[in-house]
């Protein structure tokens, strides 16, 4: 590693989780400055997270002390106190830890020339965990940046897991050459999968009914880390294994929206060895180096494997020993997923998308920061911009397009005096209108916008609101759609500022979970695993014997999705029709064809009702029975129906919202007082309008249409699916339900059972499903059971019925947060 990157060259170090890859990349740093001792900044670290640049501080520190270094080692985040800040800019340290964000400020600065002269190497790590996202951009135009101001400086980007090298490595490049360390693997990771003893359950996300299994493991070893996929599920989880916990073992809980005291104290209890195991998200996932951890146990599907790998790796943080891991799936179709996973770890099989070009916003925000800086001229930012790889492909037009935004708002919004922040002087250098503007701009850097939640009230009338929805699938709704919210039935009629305004009552069956429940869509390449293992009896061995019997009942009753096929399968049951797509693309793509399959079947006549998306399936009910299902699945769904639920929707108003914010149109912060929610919800709707109506081409809403259509809609992954499928629909038409049909059934109105009663009719309804599909019972013609949902997991939704009213439902929605009995 000392020869990889010399004086200004790159190297991108792929180190298995474990190698003391970061370590590895401060090795010339140190060997520099005890030869050649310097003030001032020689090395910068740049990782996603404020706490592992904390971590590996703590760890570089300590050989430092005990080598008697005269080497400063210091963090720098937005937690850092405004005196270390002070004391940092006048003597800044030989190495500095940071994050994409306080690196950009450092940037805006009048003296960021003279604060990175010295500047010598830069470490980015997790840097697979960067690329592809709008931090990532923001980074990479940092990193661009600091080659004009530091250009001797070497560049090594650190990696456990990298699917896309050559993506990667022109990332880290900033235009020029870059050399690829890998070091060999260590020893293989021992996975294994755990399930209940009693039963595989049929549905459900949580992994609740594992929590005694979970806990057994956790007294068998030293340190768990317990990995869930959503911070809903890590709070329910840690309810459950506190109820069994009659040792009371210390177990924690950690997720990013508790107290950063909080997360710093289980952290540091985690340090010292005093914790038995943590709940935790991904806010442990990267290199944080808790070598005390004995074995991961993951809760609930991967959802991919460089995800899996990523988090497995967290365990005997060393590589002459094998990581350990537990994967517990939570319902059936997860246990394929979970041995789809291993085989994919054993093969070292990477996935994930690759990344994606640099976000136009982002550009924005850019721009303006090094107007704050120094006047500069449009050429020479250009070829500077054009270094940073996500940006490599941007046209000089598209630039000058920004650069007119951010100059003066661009044609629609030019005579606003608030949104002129750049004049041009008589050689034609840019430069930033006052130290006003400049000040606000330092003030609002950053590229992470908080999802809020809205506030639900009945229309016309006063009082306070019936609860809150997440933004998310609010969404997604148009007006005349219903949803069952805090035991009512209501009708969507608009979205107004931060409020969601409803009707009572309304047309069509008040039932089509949305859940946001699911952060990470289950990867292509798993995905693909999956279907070919599905189509493969032979590979059945390694399932429990429940799921075998499961699969090959439906072999007997229908038949199995192939591996580049899409199965469909329609069926009776409650006095509508069942439409069953196995798509296997991820929820957010089912989700998006669940809004154009309905609004195609409502053209059709066929009376959709409403529709569930999973992970592996959608099932879409009617009225009507679908007559050629391969229609349904035509590529140009992506045309006009496409576009026309977009306009429908609130979802690219609300994107440009973020869009705005993250490009500088409208400021969060102020000096003296922040912006409300709702203040900033009504600038950005009101501009959204006039940009609509007078710009169409407007280059910020060019980047919401961006923007939505990589971001919930998943439109690149959908449209990549129907391709795959022409001519491939096969269409299976039942009685009843099938056996693979039964977990997506139970999946309508079902998420959380809170007592035992909730508990036998949630039972009794999966016998009752199992009977049908077996051929055991005939089909049931009584709606189905609706059982209460955790409010964080479930939201629910359907298409219109103008035809007929729909009968009330009981609902309740719990509010209340897990907590430690």
């Amino acid at each position: 590693m000392l020869d990889a990157a010399q004086a200004g060259e790159t190297a991108l170090l792929i180190a298995p989780t474990g190698g003391g890859k970061t370590l590895a990349g401060f090795l010339p740093s140190l060997v520099e400055l005890f030869d050649r001792p310097q003030t001032g900044i020689h090395t910068l670290y740049v990782s996603p997270l404020k706490a592992l640049g904390t971590d590996v501080a703590r760890n570089l520190t300590a050989p430092v002390s005990e080598m008697a270094l005269a080497v400063t080692v210091e963090t720098r985040s937005g937690d850092t106190s405004q005196t270390r800040r002070a004391r940092q800019k006048e003597h800044p340290p030989n190495i500095l830890l940071t994050t994409p964000e306080s690196l950009a400020l450092l940037l805006s600065q009048t003296a960021a020339p003279d604060t990175f002269r010295d500047l010598r190497c830069i470490v980015v790590d997790e840097v697979h965990a960067l690329a592809g996202t709008k931090r990532g951009d923001q980074l990479a135009l940092c990193l661009a940046r600091l080659a004009t101001l530091a250009p001797a400086a070497r560049r090594v980007g650190l990696s456990a897991t990298v699917a896309y090298k050559d993506a990667i490595m022109a990332y880290i490049g900033c235009g020029g050459p870059v050399r690829l360390v890998e070091v060999p693997e260590g020893e293989p990771p021992q996975l294994e999968i755990r399930l209940s003893e009693d039963r595989v359950p049929w549905s459900g996300r949580m992994g609740l009914a594992s929590a005694a299994v979970i806990l057994d493991r956790i007294r068998a070893a030293g340190m768990t880390i317990v990995f869930v996929n959503t911070r809903a599920q890590g709070e329910l989880l840690f309810q459950a294994l506190w109820k069994l916990n009659e040792e009371t073992l210390p177990i924690a809980l950690h997720h990013g929206s508790l107290d950063i005291a909080q997360r710093r104290r289980v952290e540091a209890a985690m340090s010292r060895g005093d914790l038995r195991a943590v709940v935790a998200t991904s806010s442990l996932d990267l290199g944080i180096d808790w070598g005390g951890v004995d074995q991961v146990i993951q809760v609930g599907a991967p959802k991919g494997v460089s995800r899996l790998l990523q988090r497995v790796g967290r365990s005997n943080h060393r590589m002459d020993v094998a990581s350990r891991a537990i994967l517990v799936p939570a319902n059936r179709f997860e246990v394929l997923e979970c041995e789809a996973a291993v085989q994919g770890v054993a093969a070292r099989e990477l996935d994930g998308d690759p990344p994606r070009p640099g976000g136009l916003d982002v550009l924005a925000q850019h721009i303006l920061l090094m107007a704050a800086a120094d006047p500069f001229l449009p050429d020479d930012l250009f070829a500077e911009i054009t270094r940073a790889g996500p940006y490599s492909d941007l046209t000089r037009a598209t630039f000058e397009d920004v650069l007119s935004f951010v100059e003066d708002g661009g044609y629609a919004l030019a005579a606003y005096d608030r949104y002129r922040k750049l004049f041009r002087d008589a050689e034609g250098r840019v430069e930033i209108r006052s130290d006003r503007i400049a000040r606000l701009a330092r003030m609002n850097i950053g590229t992470i916008v908080e999802m809020p939640l809205l506030k639900v009230r009945l229309a016309g009338q006063r009082g306070g609101s019936l609860g809150e929805l997440e933004e998310s699938f609010a969404t997604m709704l148009t007006p005349g759609d219903t949803f069952m919210f805090a035991g009512r039935l209501l009708r969507f009629q608009r979205i107004r500022e931060t409020t969601v305004e409803c009707l009572e009552g309304g047309k069509g069956e008040p039932m089509v979970p949305a859940y946001a429940g699911g952060k990470y869509p289950l990867t292509s390449n798993l995905a693909a695993r999956v279907r070919a293992m599905l189509h493969d009896p032979a590979s059945w061995s390694v399932f429990p014997g429940q799921v075998r019997d499961w699969l090959a009942l439906q072999q007997e009753r229908s038949t199995l999705p192939g591996p580049d096929d899409l199965l469909v399968e329609v069926f009776p049951r409650n006095g509508r029709w069942y439409t069953v797509a196995y798509c296997f693309e991820g929820r957010n793509a089912h989700q998006t064809l669940g809004m154009l399959l309905t609004r195609r079947m409502e053209r059709a006549g066929l009376a959709p009702l409403g529709f569930v998306a999973t992970d592996y399936v959608i099932a879409v009910w009617s009225a009507n029975e679908p007559g050629d299902t391969a229609t349904l699945f035509q590529e140009d769904m992506l045309g006009d129906d496409l576009e026309a639920w977009m306009a429908e929707s609130s979802m690219l108003r609300r994107t440009f919202r973020n869009v705005a914010v993250i490009a500088g149109l409208v400021d969060r912060q102020q000096p003296g007082a922040d912006r409300t929610r709702r203040q900033v919800t009504v600038n950005t709707d009101l501009i959204y309008d006039v940009l609509r109506r007078h710009q169409p081409d407007h280059i910020l809403l060019r980047a919401t249409r961006a923007d939505a259509a990589t971001g919930l809609t998943d439109v690149g992954r959908l449209a990549a699916m129907l391709a795959r499928v022409q001519g491939k629909v096969r269409t299976v038409r039942l009685s009843r339900v099938s056996p693979l049909a039964v977990p997506v059934l139970l999946d309508i109105g079902r998420e959380f059972v809170r007592n035992e009663e909730d508990e036998d009719a949630l039972l009794a309804e999966t016998e009752a499903l199992v009977a049908e599909a077996k051929g055991e019972a005939e089909p049931s013609q009584e709606p189905m059971r609706v059982h209460p949902v955790h409010r964080a997991n479930l939201a629910i939704m359907t298409r219109r019925d103008r035809r007929r009213e729909a009968p009330p439902v009981a609902w309740s929605a719990l509010n209340q947060s897990s907590r430690r009995p």
